[in-house]
């Protein structure tokens, strides 16, 4: 892969802005989450906000369908565009993609609401309402799904940080005011619900009041699961080595894991803006042989200094998550820098496969998951650098797979670079 330095130097003049937005809009979303966690300790008695927090884990899940809806809009979207940031999508266009938001997010929630009395009985809910109202809380977020991808395929990112911010507002505000004001989970999930719906309006009338089309191609709806799938396998691995330290590690050396465990994902969250801002050009076969290895060198050279920092720092950084009382362990906090930032890589990766069709990709970071499991099962979880260390090389030599797969695939179709 052949890096072109024009184009290099194009993206960076049209992006840093764009960059810069995107960035703060997402940290705005990590801080909102984490206030709400933050308040709601403080607001809830301990059975109760463990009830609370497990209920929101799962929303997590619950929207990794929305995440594999915006990546495949925002490249349809974008491969339909001769001039993405001037031209308004047309109805043919955007109808489509309404109603296939519409069947996916029908489907997640129904799927949740089939599934809340299983999770009532699962986490010892008092109510089945808190499992209702979580399954309708999927409705609005999944649809905010198709809204982000309109906005990131025609590459309007102002107006895309804007929405992500107003989700947050929508999600955690909507959350923090029912809890201030009934002061159970149950009253914080519906009013999630209802802000997340406004949000989900805004978005609509952002992009500009869509209708809904007749029928919608089932090679949508099958890329839409394909990319959904490979989210979700993100997703778990990004969290899978702390579920994995807390059964296996006595509950001390799994508690310093969790304080490694937040800087993992705030290695893979720092280069996050590149690429939500590199993937609708992705749609372009002809960019994505250039693009790709740029992406890959920023996200790199973003997370490099994360990783030499946490060794250089590593006891001044995890004091500073931590606090005082974490003073006399020696965690390696350069490895769990590590671990996110070959997350960021692998997610670059993914995205570009996935722009290509290419369904290794969803099988690869499975993969990296199967492999991760087995090391600590079977021999690495003797302490936490032992863990951590598994997900280092599970991750590594997936993400070492997805890089050849991306050389061979253009080495294979010259033409397409």
């Amino acid at each position: 892969m052949i890096v072109d330095s024009q184009d290099a130097r194009q993206l960076s003049r049209r992006a840093r802005a764009d960059a810069v937005l995107v960035t703060a809009a997402l940290a705005g979303n990590n801080v909102a989450n984490y206030l709400l966690t933050v308040v709601a300790a403080r607001l809830l008695a301990p059975g109760v906000f463990g009830e609370f927090g497990s209920l929101l884990a799962l929303m997590v899940i619950g929207v990794v369908p929305a995440m594999g809806l915006q990546t495949v809009v925002a490249l349809r979207v974008a491969e339909r565009r001769v001039d993405a940031a001037t031209e308004p999508l047309s109805r043919t266009e955007t109808d489509p993609i309404m109603t296939l938001g519409l069947l996916t997010s029908g489907a997640v929630t129904l799927a949740g609401l089939a599934l809340s009395p299983v999770i009532t009985s699962m986490l010892h809910l008092d109510s089945p309402w808190q499992a209702i109202w979580l399954a309708l809380s999927l409705a609005p977020l999944s649809m905010l799904g198709v809204f982000h991808g309109v906005l990131q395929g025609t590459h309007r990112f102002r107006a895309l940080a804007v929405m992500i911010g107003m989700e947050a507002f929508g999600k955690a505000g909507g959350a923090l005011a029912g809890l201030a004001l009934f002061g159970h989970t149950a009253g914080a999930l519906a009013m999630a619900t209802i802000c997340s719906s406004i949000v989900a309006v805004t978005g609509w009338l952002v992009c500009g009041a869509p209708a809904l089309a007749v029928k919608v191609d089932s090679r949508q709806v099958r890329a839409v699961a394909h990319a959904a799938s490979g989210m979700l396998a993100l997703v778990l691995l990004v969290n899978l080595d702390l579920v994995l330290a807390r059964h296996y590690l006595p509950a001390a050396q799994a508690g310093e894991y969790a304080v490694g465990a937040v800087l993992t994902k705030a290695a893979y969250w720092l280069p996050s803006a590149v690429g939500i801002l590199v993937l609708p050009r992705l749609a372009d076969p002809r960019r994505r042989r250039r693009l790709v290895p740029i992406a890959l060198a920023v996200c790199v050279g973003v997370d490099a200094v994360a990783v030499v920092g946490a060794a250089v720092f590593g006891q001044e950084v995890m004091m500073l998550i931590g606090g005082p009382q974490y003073a006399g362990s020696h965690l390696p906090m350069w490895a769990f820098a590590l671990v996110g930032s070959v997350l960021s890589v692998m997610q670059i990766l993914l995205f570009s496969r996935i722009a290509s069709a290419d369904t290794r990709s969803v099988w690869l970071v499975w993969t990296a998951v199967v492999v991760e499991v087995a090391l600590v099962t079977t021999a690495f979880h003797g302490g936490v650098a032992a863990v951590v260390t598994a997900a280092a090389v599970a991750t590594g030599l997936v993400a070492g797979a997805g890089a050849a797969i991306e050389v061979f695939a253009h080495r294979r179709r010259p033409s397409a670079g």
